[in-house]
């Protein structure tokens, strides 16, 4: 889409350069500008949306704070019972 869009602006362009009238020379100058910007605008958000992760993949705050608290009992576990977690180390 945002490649019309600068097929457009450049036809824009082009009858701009082939007008008579100096009221549609600006108008077309101004809408030859606002699709180019439309287009760069669309092809910026393109690239962002391609860099973003998914958002079904973030862990919620619910899940966060289970996560959390396994491993604070995993830790609390391997403190109280030191020659299993010195055989985990080993394996």
């Amino acid at each position: 889409m945002p490649w019309l869009l600068f097929v457009f602006a450049f036809a824009a362009l082009a009858m701009a350069f082939s007008v008579t009238s100096v009221a549609l020379l600006l108008v077309c100058l101004l809408v030859a500008l606002v699709l180019a910007l439309a287009g760069v605008m669309q092809l910026l958000a393109r690239r962002v949306e391609s860099r973003s992760g998914d958002i079904a993949m973030m862990v919620d705050p619910v899940e966060l704070a289970r996560m959390r608290e396994q491993a604070e009992a995993r830790r609390r576990a391997a403190a109280t019972s030191p020659g299993e977690a010195a055989f985990d180390e080993r394996s």
